[in-house]
């Protein structure tokens, strides 16, 4: 069972590495930002299944543009009216339907996060703004940011382990095979949204709404 633990713990701290991100994003070229008074994050999907990380991320995504000018419906007040209309998750997934949500919630536009990964101290995001009217796309950004695996995901993945390990029992072969997948379960159990990650996350959305298009009149210069 110690060489179990060791060999987990061995394994998540050679994948902990040094933290970096990249991003890019793009908007359509002479449009008028400043009309948009108002905007809805009506779905994060991707790697990140609990309501409480999806959150998480759909804040930090509105605090981040809100420092540009913009207000925003709260997500939780958008998923209780969009239930309410029976919309699925399924339903704006799309351009089309997630332009059909945000005329029911009387926005100008609407944003899509999806995080394509989130394991192993990497993850990838990209978000769509969406034009309500007629569903055109109006800027798209996406990033990425290496993070330390955390102490959470760690733990997890060798309680994880232990227990795969113990059921697994037969020879070391088995108890091995158990440990693996064990270790698989175990790291999803752990790999919630802890502050370090949060942290990161945080960085690769400031960078992915970098070039986020402002509504805030221009700093007055100094004389």
């Amino acid at each position: 069972m110690k060489a179990v633990w060791a060999g987990v713990l061995l394994t998540a701290l050679a994948l902990a590495g040094c933290a970096s991100s990249d991003a890019e994003s793009q908007a359509v070229a002479g449009y008028d930002f400043g009309k948009l008074d108002k905007i809805a994050i009506v779905e994060v999907t991707g790697r990140v299944y609990s309501d409480a990380a999806k959150n998480k991320i759909s804040n930090l995504v509105t605090m981040a543009l809100m420092k540009k000018g913009y207000t925003f419906i709260e997500r939780q007040q958008v998923q209780a009216l969009l239930k309410e209309q029976q919309f699925q998750a399924s339903d704006m997934t799309t351009e089309v339907g997630a332009a059909k949500a945000g005329q029911f919630l009387n926005v100008p536009a609407v944003m899509l996060i999806d995080i394509p990964k989130f394991k192993s101290g990497k993850i990838d995001m990209t978000a769509k703004l969406i034009d309500v009217e007629n569903g055109t796309i109006l800027w798209l950004g996406s990033g990425s940011g290496s993070t330390n695996k955390t102490l959470g995901t760690i733990a997890g993945a060798a309680a994880g382990a232990a227990l795969g390990a113990a059921v697994a029992g037969g020879d070391s072969s088995d108890r091995w095979l158990g440990a693996g997948i064990g270790a698989v379960a175990g790291g999803i159990a752990g790999n919630a949204l802890t502050p370090s990650e949060e942290k990161h996350v945080t960085k690769v959305v400031a960078k992915v709404v970098k070039d986020f298009p402002s509504r805030l009149p221009p700093t007055a210069k100094s004389k």
